[in-house]
């Protein structure tokens, strides 16, 4: 199995999940930026991509926060392509309100409200990252 990380976000969560997974696993790690506008124009840069290739593989995304979608339908749409065997997602948290694409994760941790959250590895702009918990933040 090939456990891929979107970073930053989904470090810590990831790092705990994988302690518990008792499968032989490679982790690997992209890095994506979103660009919303309000034009049908959206798009996902690829900053960092997969070291190896995830042909005939299975592959679990990793992330930190399902919102959007946008991010998680762009990377499992291109790991289809590049003939990843299958292809699951694995969030801590699941913000089902702010849903732009029809996409559910695989396995979850929690459903919570639209509200922004940092903490455990989320942010706001790239701070707060290293609590040890999740907050509301105002």
């Amino acid at each position: 199995m090939l456990i891929v990380g979107i970073l930053k976000g989904s470090t810590v969560f990831l790092s705990d999940l994988i302690r518990h997974i008792d499968l032989d696993c490679e982790v690997d790690f992209v890095a994506l930026r979103s660009y919303e506008s309000k034009t049908p124009n959206d798009f996902i840069q690829v900053i960092m991509d997969l070291y190896d290739s995830p042909v005939g593989k299975d592959v679990l995304i990793v992330d930190d926060i399902l919102d959007t979608g946008k991010t998680l339908e762009f990377l499992k749409n291109n790991l289809i392509a590049r003939k990843a065997k299958s292809v699951k997602i694995c969030v801590l948290l699941n913000k089902i309100k702010k849903r732009k694409q029809k996409i559910k994760p695989d396995y979850k941790g929690f459903d919570i409200p639209n509200k922004f959250v940092v903490g455990y590895g989320l942010d706001y702009k790239e701070k707060y990252r290293n609590l040890p918990y999740i907050a509301t933040f105002k």
